[in-house]
């Protein structure tokens, strides 16, 4: 089969095929993670993110590629999960941006795309490290084009792409110590040769089953924790009835007696409804907006072109449909009704997992707080949505985790202005940052206290090992606990008390003064005691707190001041 150029299309194929394989082979990227910790997710928040492109892709389907595109690249912006998400989402965007003008492309223009979507993704990384997914895409980029230029063909030209892929990816651990001292390949590196392999198998003619596809209702309601969400409220509660998404495409003789700014537009937008998301490039903006008047917003967006892509749901009848659905496999529960907020000076939008975590976190001036953490990073439209909730005209995010700052920072240049990112990698560093913050003080002065006070408390935290290996020169047992200082593993035991005590041992000083424990859901309060003897005992000048976590997956986290 002779393919020489392909349309938008046959791309959209491509992208639904390689989001299949990656789907296919979450297990295994997840796998691949160097650390042997439970929440080796690169491959779930890949999969999460490239998914969220995909779904867009389904929905705009058309023959010009560039704009298919378009619609890749937002659909991943917006779901965009983790840091190995946010870089696929980044590639993705700088390929995107390099064809959006045109109707089809060539080996040579695909070539051309790959590698400005590498100039993209390291413009987007404060401090790339190679031996990672960026390596991977920036030497299957680099050799593309050499390909290219011999290689007419998009068959042949992307079994020689994903062959450089897979070569490339085989020398990470050569760039990476860690990989070779664990011997794996890169985790992130492996989730895109996946997205590749789709890519190629799509051109074949050979398909990939959906293993995404959505399960039915009563398997996606876990009745052991919680109802669905929808069953809380009535649906006379329903304020603002229909979930409105359109596009505009601008046109010049609009723009010219009304010049479009994205800040303004979002302002002027916010009087018709809520739930309000507005992303925007140089040809198109995207709106979502929950409005009771849709035909009104849509006027609006005509100021500025032509209405494509509309859709409007009416969600008072969907709430109904949906409770009647619940109620046909469960009790009813009381309706509680929303609560209006009015608009704060300052929004403060954490992430946590743990009810006793979520319940400090608001005890000290968190706004909203999101589920999420270890196996579960927020994308950028959650974090997007929370400030939406928040309702402020100031925003301080605070991730508390190391794999979702690059998700915070993409929310925050989608909301624009009045937006900070303040990088806590952990929740002893997210706690010390919102116990600086001062509430009469502007953004950047906020920025500046809380940034500083990142680095005035130590973090460790007890977990279990998931596979045996060997890293930092640490021997570690499948089962075995572990002790994690400032990320990096430095005890082992086959008990957890044992684990917490060596690591207590490693990361107190004499300078220290206050050891917060905070007690994971799996860890009983006689153990707890026993841990604080030992502390008592070992840290005579050590003040020790308690709290109860009940996080999931790490037994204790400790923040040492």
């Amino acid at each position: 089969m002779s393919i020489q150029q392909i349309d938008g299309k046959r791309f959209a194929q491509m992208v639904i095929q390689g989001a299949a394989n990656l789907s296919k082979n979450v297990k295994l990227v997840d796998a691949l993670n160097v650390f042997p910790v439970p929440d080796g997710d690169t491959g779930t928040n890949m999969n999460l993110s490239i998914t969220s492109g995909a779904k867009e892709v389904r929905n705009n389907v058309s023959e010009h590629i560039g704009k298919v595109g378009q619609s890749f690249a937002k659909g991943l912006l917006m779901g965009a999960r983790g840091n190995s998400g946010v870089i696929l989402s980044q590639l993705f965007r700088g390929f995107s941006k390099s064809i959006e003008s045109k109707e089809t492309i060539t080996t040579a223009e695909f070539a051309a795309a790959l590698e400005a979507g590498v100039d993209t993704a390291y413009k987007a990384v404060m401090k790339p490290i190679e031996g990672t997914i960026l390596t991977v895409a920036r030497e299957t980029a680099k050799k593309s084009v050499g390909i290219a230029k011999k290689q007419k063909e998009f068959i042949p030209f992307m079994e020689e792409v994903l062959k450089e892929a897979n070569a490339s990816l085989d020398r990470t651990p050569d760039l990476l110590p860690v990989l070779k001292e664990v011997g794996v390949v890169d985790s992130g590196g492996k989730g895109l040769v996946c997205v590749y392999e789709g890519f190629l198998a799509e051109l074949k003619g050979e398909k990939i089953a959906d293993v995404a596809a959505a399960a039915p209702m009563k398997e996606m309601v876990k009745k052991e924790h919680h109802r669905n969400a929808q069953s809380h409220m009535s649906t006379a509660d329903i304020e603002f009835g229909y979930c409105t998404e359109f596009m505009v495409k601008f046109e010049a003789d609009k723009l010219a007696g009304n010049p479009f700014s994205e800040e303004q537009f979002r302002n002027d937008l916010s009087a018709y409804g809520d739930s309000l998301l507005v992303v925007a490039d140089e040809e198109i903006v995207k709106v979502h907006i929950h409005a009771e008047h849709p035909g009104d917003v849509l006027t609006h967006g005509q100021r500025y072109g032509s209405l494509i892509n509309m859709k409007i749901e009416n969600m008072r009848e969907q709430h109904s449909n949906l409770l009647f659905e619940e109620d046909a496999y469960e009790a009813p529960v009381a309706p509680v009704a929303p609560i209006s907020k009015e608009q704060q000076e300052y929004g403060i939008i954490t992430v946590a997992m743990g009810s006793g975590i979520t319940d400090m976190f608001k005890s000290i001036g968190a706004s909203v707080v999101i589920e999420g953490g270890q196996t579960m990073n927020p994308s950028t439209e959650d974090i997007v949505k929370a400030m939406e909730e928040a309702n402020a005209k100031k925003f301080i995010i605070l991730p508390n985790n190391g794999n979702i700052v690059m998700a915070a920072k993409q929310a925050a240049s989608v909301v624009g202005e009045n937006v900070i990112v303040v990088e806590s990698k952990t929740v002893p560093q997210g706690m010390a940052a919102l116990l600086a913050f001062n509430p009469t003080a502007d953004l950047e002065s906020n920025g500046a206290m809380m940034k500083e006070a990142l680095s005035q408390v130590k973090t460790g935290q007890i977990t279990y090992a998931v596979r045996d290996t060997q890293i930092d020169g640490v021997e570690i047992t499948k089962d075995d606990f572990m002790g994690i200082a400032e990320g990096k593993i430095v005890a082992t035991a086959t008990e957890k008390l044992e684990a917490a005590k060596k690591l207590l041992e490693q990361m107190v000083t004499e300078d220290d003064e206050i050891l917060t424990i905070i007690q994971g859901e799996d860890v009983e309060d006689v153990e707890v005691e026993s841990l604080v003897t030992f502390v008592e005992e070992t840290f005579e000048d050590v003040e020790v707190e308690i709290h109860k976590g009940n996080q999931p997956l790490y037994s204790y986290i400790f923040s040492i001041e």
